[in-house]
């Protein structure tokens, strides 16, 4: 069977939602290790130099940075399968929920 674009697609979106999970886990317990050091009076500036890296919101945007970049290879393989099964950009806009010159965009990326 020939390589599948979109399932290559998913299964880098499906590891980027697990190591999302499992950073997001991590993130759970450095906020519950924050909220306790700071209640008991410790200062921000304290907190930064007691627990170091990463701190709560750089999890938070690599969580970001990871979804965006797997949701957006997604997006590409996506709408290029279905453009190449005969669906008009403006059939495939309406099934993303975006313009069709966002679809148009995403098709004049280069294939990889």
């Amino acid at each position: 069977m020939a390589r599948d674009p979109v399932l290559d697609a998913l299964d880098d979106l499906e590891r980027s939602l697990e190591g999302n999970i499992t950073t997001s886990r991590a993130a759970i317990e450095r906020i519950g290790e924050l909220r306790d050091l700071r209640l008991t009076g410790v200062s921000y500036r304290d907190l930064a130099d007691k627990l170091g890296r990463p701190m709560v919101v750089e999890t938070i945007s690599a969580n970001i940075e990871r979804l965006r970049s797997s949701g957006a290879a997604l997006r590409r393989a996506h709408a290029r399968a279905l453009h190449d099964e005969g669906l008009t950009m403006e059939q495939i806009a309406e099934l993303f929920g975006v313009t069709r010159q966002r679809i148009s965009a995403i098709l004049r990326v280069p294939r990889t």
